[in-house]
Order: C-alpha cells, then structure tokens, then sequence
C-alpha cells in the first residue's frame, strides 16, 4: 500500500512514511492509493467480530508490509486497553436512534480511539529508527487532550498543542493544561481554532522548520487518524445488521473539521453498506453550506455551546475534494489556490448533485441543541452532549440511525445543565480535575511566536 498526496506533488511514500510525514510535503493532504475492497462474505465475518479484533481486520491493508499481523495486534491491544467499556465503542439505543458511544476512552472524547493508537504507532516508528519527534497540534477542545493522553511521558516525543484561549470548555482546557510531564507543552492563542490550525499548517509548509524539527502531526492531517475511525462505522453496522448486507445503515456526524465523517466515506469506499451520511454542523456552518449549495466559503467563526466544532475551515475537506474531482490533483490545486485568493471555491452543477446523492446536511443552532438535549432526556433519560445532541436532531427524519456521539456529556456540564436541570455525573476520568495543578503558555495568534516558543523550549 502506498500513499499519495492531493495536490500531486510527491512520489507515493509507505504507510510508516505517511504517518511520520503528516501533512504532505507539496502541502496536500495522504491519502491511500486504492482502498482495499470488502466482500459480502467478509461482512459478514466482520459484524461479529470484537472492536479489538475488527480493528486489526480493518486497518490491516492500509499498512502494507510496515506492521506484521502480530505487531499490528499488540498496537491495538495496548490502545484499547485503557477504554473503560469492553466493547470500547458500544452502541446503544436511545428513543428512535441508535447512539454509538465514542467516549469511552481516557479523555472521554471520541479523539481517544485514534489518538490512544497513534501514540503508540509514533512510540513503535520511533523506537525502530532511533529519532525523535515533535508533534505540533491544534485542537477546538478534544483532540489536544487525546494526544497528550495518548504521548505523555514518552522518551522520544515533545508535544505543542495550540488551544483558543476562552473558546475551549473549562473541562477540556483542564484536562490539557494539567499534565504536567515534562514533554507536554500547552500554549493558549489569543485567537479561533481557525487561527491555530493556521498556524500549524504555515509551520508544516515551512520545510526547513518542519525537517530541522522533526515535527509530526496529530491533527486529523495525519491519516492514521482517520484509519482508526473506519473501524467504528464497520463495527456500528455489524452490531445493529447482525451481518444482514441487505441492511444499509445511515449515519449521522456532528463535524468541523471533516475527519469523522470523511472516516465514514472510506468505510463506504470500502464496501460498507451506508445509506447515507448526515452531515451535521452548528452555527458554523461552511460544510452544511457546501452540501447544500456547492459553494464552499468561510465566514466568521462563532463561539457556542458545542465548541469543538466552532471551525470555519476543515482541514479534512480537501481529502473529500480530491475524490470529487475524480482524483485529480490539478483540480484541487486549482480549487485550493481559488479558496487561498478569494476565500472561497464552488463545484460544478453535477459535482454538487454528486455530493447530495450521498450527503444530508443540516445546520442546528443552539436552541435546537438545549432542545435535543431536553427532549432525548425527558423521553428515555439519556443524556446528550451538546455535539451529540447536533448529530441526533440533524438525524430527526431519519429513525433507525446511528448517530456518533462524540464527547461524554459531563464535559459539558453547563450546556447540559441549562437544557435539563442537572448534569451528568462525571467518569473518573474527569473527577477533581478542577483542583489539578496547571500549566499553559499565553501567545498571540501568530505563527512566528509559536516557532520562538518551540525553537525556545527545546533548546531548554
């Protein structure tokens, strides 16, 4: 298996090579020369597999000749290990939908299934070469606290994780700002996520920065983050078809940044039997816009009570973009360059009827939110993060589906108090996390004062 970047610029490099790399020389994004192709009667072996078993079923091909079987097993095993539910992303029904728990490992975020297993893929890469890394990430609340879960401590790794200051819930800055170990360092930007993916994307295009540095990636960039969350949509489908390939599932994803429900694209490539795929947005609304008009243009980025998807420009859109411009990369370089001038780009008249045979798009505002919340509650006493709650109202036409939830709700503890009256009872996780010691670096949103600070620090 060799990986290729959207805008065509690099030769095909190996899977170890892609997750190293992160975002592509050429700028581009990696992704997968083929996908592997799943058959009815692997299916159907499939649905009743294990999450720690399917895991290595799915990911296996993707791979290549990089991780043996055994080896490829011992990632996954040692990954999963610190999720709190055997089944590591249980589905269970809630009223009229099905809810496919994601928020079960360390973080209580759905971060955590790919973060857990990048960690350790990193730890394995780096131990075979001898180097070091120094992973650069922004987050809009989940992800930062995932990776730094996911690399603390490590030998071989420093970790810069960018957050908007005051645009993150208080749980989520904490679960970052207090660990403490000395490879974990926090900088707070006086800025959006936008700004801080910004940031990271002009330190990744700096080459010289990039290669003097050994800087990688954790954002949802780098495609072993994505190949991680394939697994759950195969293992969602299997446990509410029981292995029926008649039985078309549909999904529902709260997203921002295009990742989760890119993950679910794939899973269709692949073989997977989806019906479709509801894309479901808050207040910032640039995907649900583009499903629905086929222009893609950013505006301004509002804060709100599902903050992890307060996001303007999905750095994971342009995967999708590649495969709707027939795999050609001249054309995305041309759609990026247009979207780079004039702050926007727009698809042909059948592209866009292209990506409406597959895609719903609903944006949910707040008060929608509170209400899902409100009425998920009163009507079967499950409770409802407010990302969540935006997937389950998008999903309202379509019962039966299988909707992602994304966060445990006691993250959100005030969103969720406001909607109900009460707030969820934290996991242990999360308990006492507002009494930890914390440490943080303020900067300004500029890509200069970053590269200062991390040149700084490790020079320390």
């Amino acid at each position: 298996m060799r990986y290729v970047s959207t805008r065509g610029g690099i030769e095909p490099v190996t899977f170890s090579q892609a997750v190293m790399m992160g975002l592509a020389t050429d700028g581009g994004l990696l992704l997968p020369e083929r996908f592997p192709q799943v058959d009815d009667e692997t299916l159907k072996r499939w649905a009743g597999l294990p999450f720690k078993e399917l895991a290595v079923e799915v990911m296996l091909p993707f791979v290549g000749e990089d991780l043996s079987r055994d080896e490829l097993t011992d990632l996954v095993e040692r990954s999963y290990a610190t999720f709190s539910h055997p089944e590591v992303t249980p589905v269970v029904e809630a009223c009229d939908q099905h809810i496919l728990e994601l928020f079960h490992g360390p973080t209580a975020a759905f971060k955590d299934v790919a973060l857990q297993f990048l960690g350790n893929l990193f730890e394995l890469l780096l131990e075979r070469s001898g180097g070091r890394l120094n992973i650069i990430g922004a987050t809009s609340g989940d992800t930062g606290s995932a990776a730094i879960y996911g690399v603390r401590g490590q030998e071989r790794i420093d970790i810069f994780i960018l957050h908007p200051k005051g645009r993150v819930s208080p749980i989520q800055e904490r679960q970052m700002t207090t660990v403490l170990d000395e490879n974990v360092h926090n900088i707070a930007i006086k800025g959006t996520f936008d700004d801080g993916q910004r940031i990271v994307k002009t330190l990744f295009s700096d080459l010289a920065f990039k290669k003097d540095y050994r800087l990688g990636a954790v954002n949802s960039i780098n495609w072993a983050r994505i190949l991680a969350q394939v697994v759950y949509y195969f293992y969602a489908w299997g446990r509410i078809s029981g292995g029926d390939t008649e039985q078309k599932a549909t999904f529902s994803v709260p997203t921002g940044n295009f990742g989760d429900i890119f993950a679910g694209y794939v899973a269709l490539r692949m073989g997977l039997p989806v019906e479709r795929l509801i894309l479901a947005t808050n207040r910032n609304d640039i995907l649900s816009r583009f499903v629905n008009t086929g222009v893609y243009q950013a505006g301004e980025v509002y804060p709100t009570i599902s903050p992890s998807m307060d996001i303007q420009i999905s750095s994971n859109f342009e995967r999708y973009l590649y495969f709707l411009m027939d795999e050609d990369p001249n054309r995305v370089c041309q759609l990026m360059e247009q979207m780079a001038s004039e702050g926007k780009l727009e698809v042909p008249l059948e592209k866009q009827a292209e990506v409406q045979r597959l895609f719903v798009a609903s944006a949910v505002d707040e008060d929608q939110t509170r209400q899902q919340i409100q009425e998920t509650y009163q009507a079967c006493g499950y409770i409802l993060d407010p990302h969540t709650a935006v997937g389950v109202y998008a999903a309202r036409k379509y019962p039966g589906s299988v909707c992602l939830a994304t966060a445990h709700p006691a993250k959100f503890g005030a969103a969720v108090k406001e909607a109900i009256g009460v707030e969820s009872e934290p996991p242990p996780s999360l308990q006492g996390l507002m009494e930890k010691e914390s440490r943080c670096e303020e900067l300004e949103a500029d890509a200069a004062a970053v590269k200062a600070y991390i040149k700084s620090t490790l020079a320390r």
